[in-house]
C-alpha cells in the first residue's frame, strides 16, 4: 500500500511538470495564428466558469434559486454592476427566494 501511493504521487508529479514545460520547450518562437492566440486567450475564463458553474446551481437547497441568482447575478453584470454589487444581490436573491421556495 505504501509503495503505491509513491508511484501515483510520482505519476502526478511528471503529468503536472510535462504539461508545464513542454509549451516552453516545442514552442519558441511567438505564436502568430490568430486563432491560435485567442483560443489560448479564453482558456482561463472557460475553465473558471467550468468549475464555478456547477456550485453556483448546487450549493443551494434548491436548484431554482441557484437559478434564479445566476440569472440575476448576469443581468447585472451585463448592465454594468461593480463586483461587489453583484455579488452582494445575488447572494440576497438566494436567501429570498430560499424563504419563498
Amino acid at each position: 500500500m505504501q509503495r503505491n501511493v509513491y508511484v501515483y504521487i510520482f505519476i502526478m508529479f511528471a503529468v503536472t511538470y510535462l504539461i508545464r514545460v513542454l509549451p516552453l520547450t516545442l514552442i519558441r518562437r511567438p505564436i502568430r495564428s490568430r486563432f491560435l492566440r485567442s483560443f489560448l486567450f479564453y482558456v482561463p475564463y472557460v475553465t473558471l466558469a467550468v468549475m464555478t458553474f456547477p456550485d453556483i446551481l448546487y450549493a443551494t437547497n434548491s436548484v431554482w434559486s441557484g437559478l434564479l441568482a445566476l440569472i440575476a447575478g448576469v443581468a447585472l453584470a451585463f448592465s454594468g454592476q461593480s463586483l461587489l454589487t453583484v455579488a452582494v444581490l445575488s447572494c440576497a436573491v438566494v436567501f429570498v427566494s430560499e424563504l419563498f421556495l
